[in-house]
């Protein structure tokens, strides 16, 4: 029986290594067709890519993922991943402008 519980694990690790790489390559052609204008897309992306990343090892069949997947490249996703789903940094979203109030400019009497 632990064998049939070993076999499933190996099968269902695989599975969602493969699915999470599909939509890890769903979400690349998105910020490619919207030339990255939307920061949740590749922030999307940026996690699925973290996940992808984290679950590579534990799949020893499965091919690498086809970008960088070392510590630094890590550290780099998670940051970027960070940024966009705050809102902050490059992927800030532009403000109006504050408001002034204007009065007139003599002091009253």
């Amino acid at each position: 029986m632990n064998a049939d519980i070993e076999a499933a694990r190996v099968r269902q690790r695989a599975k969602a290594y493969e699915e999470l790489t599909d939509i890890a390559s769903r979400l690349q052609l998105l910020v490619r067709l919207e030339n990255g204008a939307d920061p949740h897309v590749g922030s999307a992306l940026h996690a699925v890519r973290f996940a992808v990343t984290m679950l590579w090892p534990t799949t020893p069949e499965s091919p690498p993922p086809d970008y960088r997947h070392d510590s630094e490249y890590l550290h780099y996703l998670a940051g970027h991943w960070r940024e966009a789903a705050l809102e902050i940094g490059e992927f800030a979203v532009e403000r109006p402008a504050a408001l002034r109030l204007v009065g007139d400019p003599k002091p009253p009497a």
